[in-house]
């Protein structure tokens, strides 16, 4: 028997930058995990995710990663997407910065 599918979004490094992005919806990637589109179906998530990887002149890395709906989009399920989504912890830069503000 089959494991039911669990939701996710497709993310990436941008390839400039090195930050983390999401594919959204309407094929534009953001800097915010709750602006990803959430895909419920498989097929329709491995189409997505072959879509991100053919875009090497933006990204690096793309893959799907578990996520579930929250109230203001997707939200990360495992410990290292939540990771993901707060940036470097070495020093306040980047997100960190941003958000100390």
């Amino acid at each position: 028997m089959s494991r039911p599918f669990i939701p996710k979004v497709v993310t990436a490094n941008a390839l400039l930058e090195g930050d983390v992005v999401y594919l959204t919806a309407d094929d534009r990637w953001t800097r915010h995990h709750h602006e990803a589109e959430l895909i419920e179906d498989e097929a329709h998530g491995q189409l997505r995710l072959l879509h991100a990887a053919a875009r090497k002149s933006e990204v690096v890395g793309a893959y799907l990663a578990d996520a579930r709906p929250g109230a203001m989009g997707p939200e990360p399920v495992h410990f290292r997407e939540v990771f993901r989504t707060r940036g470097p912890s070495n020093y306040r830069h980047g997100k960190q910065e941003l958000a100390a503000r």
